[in-house]
């Protein structure tokens, strides 16, 4: 193996796991969860920055210091890219790390790196009795997922350009046909379906999210607050949102939820709009951005799976 490796994590959890592994290389760290707020095309650039620290410190409290710190000065080590003879990219099956390693592709594109890319995805590989994400493997297993890594050909690489661009853009429609296509992103068309069902349902003004945390609640005795976002955690799907994530959700759902005699169960308004006999659009809807689109300027249809634009 080469020593003129870079490697590009998904996250500090995985990338602890991974010195163990002395994996020759140097090693920069992703931090950033652009499947939630405005992005912008052009990875890095003052306008991306700025409305991903707006976003961040009035969504999620993240002071603007701390994302220069954080994630600014990764980007600055991975436009040296060009210095290295492979980089190799780690991230899960999941739409939040989808999202996350189309942009990095992106921002490689825009410094003209042209070098061989290969892929760790947390695919599951023969002998592994389930799907697990990367930083969930044991270290034998990690090895086993980085000796069958996957070299992103000029097509995959193209797809997940445009990908990336479609999503910055102001009409998430475009994004459909991308869907259908093959490539060596495996997961890639389930992550574009459950972007998709993100926004908000056509009857009942609830996402594909909140609509499974209510169900959630209906099928399970759930008796406090960290049991509840333990749930919402571990059945989401394809989404991969993190404990921040999922907890605003909770919080945007109050009125649809309560905690009675240590149980949760949902509000009158609850049933209505998990039953989607009643459209909350009007309530529910804020500012929140998906990539370059309005949240509450789409509405999906799960009998069609069609997106509708206001």
């Amino acid at each position: 193996m080469t020593n003129k490796m870079l490697h590009i994590t998904n996250g500090d959890s995985l990338t602890d796991k991974m010195s163990r592994l002395n994996l020759p290389g140097e090693v920069v760290i992703w931090r950033e969860m652009l499947c939630e707020g405005q992005t912008v095309q052009e990875v890095g650039s003052q306008e991306f920055i700025a409305k991903r620290k707006e976003f961040l410190e009035t969504c999620y409290d993240i002071p603007a210091s701390d994302y220069d710190i954080k994630f600014v000065s990764e980007l600055e080590k991975l436009a040296q890219a060009k210095d290295y003879e492979e980089i190799i990219l780690w991230f899960e099956f999941d739409l939040f790390c989808h999202i996350n390693m189309i942009s990095a592709i992106s921002f490689l594109f825009q410094q003209n790196i042209h070098k061989p890319i290969y892929l760790v995805c947390s695919k599951r590989l023969k002998g592994e009795e389930k799907l697990q994400g990367l930083s969930q493997l044991s270290d034998k297993e990690l090895l086993n997922h980085f000796n069958h890594k996957i070299l992103l050909n000029e097509d995959d690489l193209e797809l997940a350009e445009l990908v990336w661009k479609l999503y910055c853009g102001n009409n998430p429609l475009r994004l459909k046909p991308e869907i259908k296509k093959t490539s060596n992103f495996e997961y890639l068309s389930s992550c574009l379906r459950a972007h998709i069902e993100r926004f908000p349902n056509v009857k009942s003004g609830l996402n594909s999210l909140e609509a499974n945390l209510l169900k959630i609640i209906t099928s399970h005795t759930i008796s406090s607050h960290n049991q509840l976002l333990g749930y919402s955690l571990e059945y989401q799907g394809y989404y991969g949102y993190g404990d921040i994530q999922m907890l605003r959700i909770i919080d945007n759902l109050k009125s649809f939820i309560y905690l009675d005699n240590q149980k949760y169960s949902l509000t009158e308004e609850g049933k209505l709009a998990l039953n989607k006999s009643q459209n909350f659009y009007q309530e529910l809807k804020d500012d929140l951005y998906y990539g370059g689109a309005r949240k509450y300027d789409f509405l999906y249809d799960h009998e069609s799976h069609h997106l509708l634009k206001l």
